[in-house]
């Protein structure tokens, strides 16, 4: 029986982006309704309209929302429903229903076999109604077989997104896997090396402070220089990880856009940025390469990133239909996520050609601490490649 909380594999979790989608599909309730009112039924047949409208709603509730697993059962519910209508009143209503969710019982294969026998069920029960006419027949059949097929594409169109969301979580799983790898190598080599180091001159510096003191003091400062590197090194491979979640997160959007058909170019300044700000950007990116993907229809999308003395900008930008990214679409979120770091979000539909595209532009002022690295380090842009749209 199906909960007040739609369950995590439900229908509707599966194909869903809010709960308005059930409520809109009972718009083919209007004919049991107009056929209890206004069409020329017995009592009887009346009452048993009205009990079906009754028995249906509990019915397609659970389709919806409860385990897909019991969806089969709950479209067979409604199947004998439908047929049981189609011979006392010819409202085939229910029908239409089962066939929508009779695509989703099982693999694709055993979906369209339930579809065809649904649909040759109702034939064979209208072919003996007396009220039933070959135009009758006709459209019932043609009406069902539209909206599975519609269904049939947006289960594909969910599968498909299913997939690419496993993708692109495995890009990142392999992102952080590998940037663990080097971390440890890094800290193997050199840090090992420096900290035995500090450990035999901190021995030494020991057994001649009672020879003599002179020497010992070098020791000590050797010791100071050698510490004064091993921090270097740590900052380094600090460093190092803050800039594999922006690197993860270019390969992830690549593979996502990339498997859509859609150009991907990135040209990134590789300059360290503060962990705050890199996880901005980093988000930031996610969310947008995930509306371009959903939203733009656009054939091609690079990203830019720029670090001066006093912010790093980053520009993202498609050839799709324009504003793809909207409130509800992300862009609270991401809105939150800059403005917690002081930075800002900016949207421009921009004109490339005969069509119409986004900008993106996340800004984040940097702190004064990495102005002074930034001034120092190499500005040598990384370009992680493009592909021709």
């Amino acid at each position: 029986m199906a909960s007040l909380r739609a369950h995590p594999n439900s229908l509707q979790a599966m194909v869903t982006r809010g709960p308005w989608i059930p409520v809109l599909n009972l718009c083919w309730l209007f004919y049991v309704v107009f056929a209890a009112v206004a069409l020329p039924l017995s009592l009887p047949e009346k009452a048993f309209t009205w009990a079906s409208l009754v028995a249906f709603l509990p019915l397609y509730y659970g389709a919806w929302r409860d385990n897909m697993a019991r969806l089969p059962w709950y479209t067979l519910a409604i199947a004998v429903l439908g047929l049981a209508s189609v011979w006392i009143n010819t409202v085939f209503s229910f029908l239409i229903y089962a066939a929508a969710f009779v695509v989703f019982c099982g693999s694709r294969r055993q979906g369209l076999i339930g579809l065809a026998a649904l649909l040759l069920s109702f034939c064979a029960v209208a072919a003996f109604s007396p009220r039933f006419n070959v135009f009758g027949m006709v459209f019932c059949v043609g009406i069902c077989l539209v909206v599975a097929f519609f269904n049939v594409q947006y289960r594909n169109a969910a599968q498909a997104d299913a997939g690419l969301r496993l993708s692109h979580e495995e890009v990142r799983r392999l992102a952080a896997s590998a940037e663990r790898e080097r971390i440890g190598r890094d800290l193997h080599d050199s840090l090992g090396a420096t900290l035995a180091l500090i450990a035999v001159k901190s021995e030494l510096a020991g057994r001649l402070l009672e020879r003599d003191v002179n020497a010992a003091r070098a020791q000590v400062a050797d010791i100071e220089q050698v510490a004064r590197e091993a921090l270097t090194q740590v900052r380094a491979a600090v460093a190092g990880i803050r800039s594999a979640l922006l690197a993860g997160e270019l390969a992830s959007a690549r593979l996502l856009l990339e498997t859509a058909g859609v150009a991907f170019a990135a040209d990134v300044d590789s300059l360290p940025l503060s962990p705050e700000v890199e996880s901005a950007l980093a988000l930031g990116l996610r969310e947008a390469a995930t509306n371009v993907q959903r939203h733009a229809r656009a054939k091609a999308v690079r990203v830019t990133l720029r670090v001066d003395a006093d912010r790093a900008l980053m520009v993202i930008e498609d050839d799709g239909i324009g504003a793809s990214l909207r409130k509800g679409h992300g862009l609270t979120g991401m809105e939150e996520r800059l403005g917690a770091v002081g930075g800002s979000v900016e949207i421009a539909t921009v004109r490339q050609g005969s069509s119409r595209g986004t900008r993106l532009s996340l800004r984040v002022p940097l702190p004064k601490t990495q102005e002074m690295e930034t001034g120092a380090a190499a500005s040598a842009p990384m370009v992680l490649g493009a592909r021709p749209a």
